[in-house]
């Protein structure tokens, strides 16, 4: 696997350390950077108040994702509102509900439904002038504000070594799972103008990518 966001829980490796069964990889420790996404919108948000998340509770790993998002928002004083987005038809009515409820941001927790739909998620963010921050740097280059991830080129790549090691005879029950080590923030400089919003000079000088 070359990148799984909770391989213990979805029953794929009886622990990180020492797999034990036929499949072993690399997984993305998705759930642990909603917190610092949280971050991230509030020193680009700085009256930042309430933040809507829109998550997917079927996902494995939405819970612990929203669990993260609530330690962080604590610590920054912010509160959220929990939208569950389980079909296409859910997206619009979600934005309006954060936009009714006076959100000052959108966080999207991560799952593949939501990179499906990444179109309509940035596009309805711009509608009701939402700064929005995503998961996969394909929404950034479709519009959206911002994302903070880890590198998917980067894990690819690394799988790429144990497929080699395995070919060479090891078992994938005594190869460890790794985690990320590269991560990427990806910042849209011309959504950003659209919504009026100015991105500080620290948050840009630590960005990977910034498209104009």
């Amino acid at each position: 696997m070359a990148q799984d966001t909770d391989p213990v829980g979805n029953g794929f490796v009886s622990s990180l350390a020492r797999p034990g069964g036929n499949i072993t990889g690399l997984a993305t420790l998705a759930p642990e950077l909603s917190g610092k996404q949280l971050e991230l919108m509030k020193e680009i948000v700085p009256k930042l108040s309430r933040v809507a998340v829109l998550g997917t509770s079927t996902r494995s790993g939405n819970a612990r994702s929203l669990k993260e998002a609530e330690l962080a928002a604590r610590a920054l004083g912010v509160k959220l509102h929990y939208l569950d987005i389980l079909s296409p038809k859910d997206i619009e009515p979600a934005f309006q509900a954060a936009a009714k409820g006076r959100a000052d941001a959108v966080l999207v927790l991560t799952s593949p439904f939501a990179t499906s739909q990444r179109t309509t998620f940035t596009g309805l963010a711009a509608k009701n002038r939402l700064p929005a921050i995503y998961d996969r740097t394909e929404f950034v280059e479709d519009g959206g504000l911002m994302t903070y991830s880890v590198s998917s080129t980067d894990l690819f790549r690394r799988a790429a070594t144990y497929t080699d090691k395995i070919l060479k005879g090891a078992k994938p029950a005594d190869l460890p799972v790794e985690q990320p080590t590269k991560f990427e923030l990806v910042i849209n400089l011309k959504t950003a103008k659209g919504l009026g919003l100015t991105i500080p000079q620290s948050v840009l000088g630590r960005a990977d990518q910034v498209i104009q």
